[in-house]
């Protein structure tokens, strides 16, 4: 025997075959239209103007050149000052980090004093 959830009664009841596999809140498999692309358009938005580009210039190509020249200077500094005041920066941060928890644990493990 075959069982469905009654929305009605709210508990399970017998029914046959093809309504126990073809429940009541499930759709068909096959979509009857075809949805609407969501990011495949090339038409600019509504608001923009028309003769301002959707897209703009790609950019890949020149980053590209940028990051696969062989002068021999790591990635994360390829692009100049900017990357590496970023870098000095987070090597400040992570040596402060480091010093502020050793000093953290340093005053924890010490006792407190008993008056």
């Amino acid at each position: 025997m075959y069982y469905k959830f009654s929305g009605f009664t709210q508990r399970l009841v017998g029914v046959t075959a093809a309504a126990a596999y073809a429940p009541q809140g499930l759709k068909s498999l096959a979509p009857t239209e075809s949805p609407h692309p969501i990011f495949g358009t090339s038409k600019p938005a509504p608001g923009l103007p028309a003769t301002e580009p959707f897209l703009g210039t790609n950019k890949v190509p020149d980053l590209q050149k940028l990051f696969q020249r062989s002068d021999g200077l790591p990635i994360h500094l390829k692009r100049g000052y900017p990357d590496r005041m970023l870098y000095r920066t987070t090597m400040a941060l992570t040596i402060g980090g480091t010093i502020y928890c050793l000093v953290a644990l340093y005053i924890a493990s010490q006792p407190k004093n008993q008056k």
